[in-house]
């Protein structure tokens, strides 16, 4: 290879091709290309773990990296990123540096083989694939060898998500160290981050590390470089309550320069905030993960070129959005954890000389992070039985097959398999999972230790909040930057406070969006898969003689308006009336339904927990509405009774003989009463007895909604 000048000149003109004619590198930017670059004595690729800040110019390295190799014959660069915006972008780059890249995603699986034959023809430069390309077995087991064997450079970009330690671990991302030990000794790898602090970094390194062959001389070279970011301008605001945090966005909004991201915590709260947002006028959407691909790509389109002041959006929009003139990114409540919240706030000010970083804590926040923390990793005893079912089919079953025979719900389920693969226990294979028979231990220490720490980003998190402070001084030492020192830009450095205040009309105005009751939900129209495995002789479409209505509920659990005063009516277990404030907003409910059949009479679920509540809203109803109240629906056992299951298959035969209906019932629609809908399957069988009994309809009313 060329002298070390003549290969840094070089790159310098291959970057400047990428990001203009004054570009220059960086020193670790050429401190990485340079390592990937060498030809190093013993044949082997080095191993590089690249921790910098957003627009640091990560892309940069590997793209300069990936022209330098092809021009000396190396095979194809292979990147593995997370997210299809992330992937857009990294092919718009490339094709400005002249460096052809194509990906392979599910969004394009009509062009897999045109893309297969292009790198077979060495037409291909750059090739991006998602993590979750490696689990899919056909790509595994016949495309992943082809590229193992003829890559040139691998690159893992967001490297965190490796890491179970990391704030966006996914398990697909662990396969990669099974790439790593396939390719050739002499492929560099490079990874690359924004966000990990030092416990991170070490994991990321020690992965790299144990897939190098030759032990000998296998370190991985990590180069972290300064987090600090000179045009951020944080603050917190503390706001009385959710209306006075929705009327602040309202009058700030049009004073905030340029455009940019208002991060909420929920999917919910997503589309409340940009419906009502929308409705005073601003020009904002909601981007979450029900939003499809199409209208993702709309919306940053549309926010890319300012037609909208800002998307309102979950963590969903991350990783890879890349707007440089992003000028203020605002949170609706806080993150988890610091890191996180350091990786959403880096999207803004890459490009401009300030740009205004706000949180806005709610009180719901905590409550929103023990759900998401109530997602992880099994218990012993799920994880044995579901080997325990694979080993004794003794052949490949769905996911949805299993779910009938494994107490845990699909996402869960499916992250638990992921993990299991990884580990070598299952194997994904066509039609689903299969055993390998191979040993595998619960290793609880390593689940206690990342519970442990997450509760300690938690608890960070409030401190960050209350810190006096500098704020982005406090962000960096949470990611281990050695140079973090006070800002002299933050609320707490210039004792400059964001102003809290709002005028009486908009904080009206909100509260009176946010105290608008009512939420629709659909019924239920299919049976869950594979109910014949546990012995229920239910398939196909629920017969629409046999299905509730289209059902109505006050608000979700999640919501930023009802849902805190509902959080706090249902949280504690007790069984009271029901207030009146939410029994007045209830019969708004009631008066604003386009009844296909007004109903005649109510009837109440028959609530174990809260017969109080259920029973004497439903009797209140009655009464105002002038239909007859037939009581409350029988419990057959205590067959619904005890630990609430998880899936849908599990909890429709926990249910399916719960009810039974003690009372005569006209030849009319009836209104279901309940405290809370979850899976929804005790409505739904419910449903089904009161039609049996004769009911010509059946209308479900809940006080909430789970989701």
């Amino acid at each position: 290879m060329a002298g070390t000048a003549t290969l840094k000149d070089e790159a310098e003109t291959l970057l400047r091709a990428l990001a203009g004619e004054h570009a220059r590198l960086r020193e670790d930017q050429w401190r990485a290309i340079e390592a990937l670059c060498e030809e190093r004595e013993d044949g082997t690729g080095r191993r590089v773990l690249l921790v910098q800040r957003t627009g640091f110019g990560k892309s940069a390295v590997y793209f300069t990296a990936t022209s330098l190799l092809r021009r000396r014959g190396a095979g194809p660069t292979v990147i593995v990123s997370p997210l299809l915006a992330l992937m857009r972008n990294q092919i718009e780059a490339a094709e400005r540096a002249g460096v052809r890249a194509r990906t392979i995603n599910s969004a394009n699986p009509e062009d897999w083989d045109a893309i297969a034959e292009a790198i077979a023809e060495d037409a291909v430069d750059v090739l991006l694939i998602s993590p979750e390309r490696l689990n899919n077995p056909a790509f595994r087991d016949y495309q992943l060898p082809k590229l193992a064997a003829g890559c040139g450079m691998l690159v893992v970009d967001e490297a965190h998500c490796i890491s179970d330690w990391g704030h966006d671990f996914r398990p697909d991302y662990r396969r990669i160290a099974t790439f790593i030990e396939d390719l050739p000794d002499s492929v560099p790898v490079l990874a690359t981050t924004a966000t990990a602090n030092a416990r991170v970094s070490d994991d990321i390194a020690e992965q790299l590390d144990r897939t190098h062959h030759d032990a000998a001389d296998s370190a991985t070279l990590v180069l972290r470089g300064s987090l600090d970011r000179e045009s951020l301008r944080l603050s917190v605001v503390d706001m009385p309550d959710n209306a006075h945090r929705l009327a602040w966005l309202d009058e700030r909004l049009p004073r905030m320069d340029g455009s940019g991201i208002i991060y909420t915590l929920t999917v919910a709260a997503a589309e409340e905030v940009s419906d009502y947002l929308s409705s005073r006028g601003h020009a904002v959407a909601s981007y979450t993960g029900r939003t499809d691909n199409a209208e993702r790509l709309e919306r940053e389109e549309e926010l890319l070129g300012n037609r909208l002041k800002a998307l309102v959006a979950t963590s969903a929009l991350g990783m890879g959005f890349d707007k440089p003139d992003l000028g203020f990114v605002v949170h609706l409540g806080a993150p988890s954890s610091p890191v996180a919240y350091y990786q959403q706030i880096g999207r803004a000010g890459r490009a401009r000389d300030r740009a205004e970083v706000v949180l806005l804590p709610g009180s719901e926040d905590r409550a929103i992070w023990d759900y998401f923390g109530s997602l992880s990793f099994p218990a012993e005893e799920a994880v044995r039985r579901t080997l325990d079912v694979l080993a004794a089919e003794g052949r490949a079953l769905s996911t949805a097959a299993l779910e009938t025979r494994v107490d845990l719900r699909r996402t869960r389920l499916e992250m638990m398999l992921k993990v299991l693969d990884v580990d070598g226990a299952v194997r994904r294979v066509k039609g689903g999972w299969e055993a390998t028979g191979q040993a595998w231990d619960y290793d609880a220490e390593r689940y206690a230790k990342v519970e442990a720490a997450r509760r300690h980003e938690q608890r960070r998190m409030l401190a960050y909040e209350a810190t006096d402070a500098c704020r982005l001084e406090f962000l960096r030492a949470e990611l281990d930057d050695a140079g973090a020192a006070p800002c002299g830009r933050c609320d707490n450095c210039t004792g400059t406070r964001t102003e809290a205040g709002v005028s009486a009309e908009a904080a009206e105005g909100a509260k009176a969006a946010l105290s608008k009751p009512g939420v629709p939900f659909e019924p239920k129209r299919m049976w869950p898969t594979g109910l014949q495995a546990i012995g229920i002789d239910l398939k196909g479409k629920i017969p629409a003689e046999s299905g509730a209505e289209a059902g109505r509920a006050l608000a979700r659990l999640s919501d930023i308006g009802w849902g805190g005063p509902l959080r706090e009516l249902l949280s504690d277990g007790r069984d009271r009336e029901v207030p009146e404030d939410v029994f007045k907003a209830v019969v708004q409910v009631l008066a604003s339904w386009d009844w296909a059949q007004r109903p005649a009479a109510v009837v109440s679920m028959g609530s174990l927990s809260r017969p109080g509540l259920v029973d004497g809203m439903a009797e209140r109803l009655a009464r105002l509405g002038r239909m007859e109240y037939l009581g409350a629906l029988g419990r057959a056992g205590d067959t619904g009774s005890g630990a609430h299951r998880a899936n849908s298959a599990q909890r429709l035969r926990q249910v399916l003989h719960a009810f039974t209906v003690d009372f005569p019932v006209p030849a009319s629609s009836v209104l279901l009463v309940d405290d809370v809908r979850d899976s929804g399957w005790s409505m739904t069988v419910a449903a089904m007895r009161l039609r049996e009994a004769g009911a010509t309809a059946v209308y479900p009313l809940a006080l909430a909604l789970q989701a």
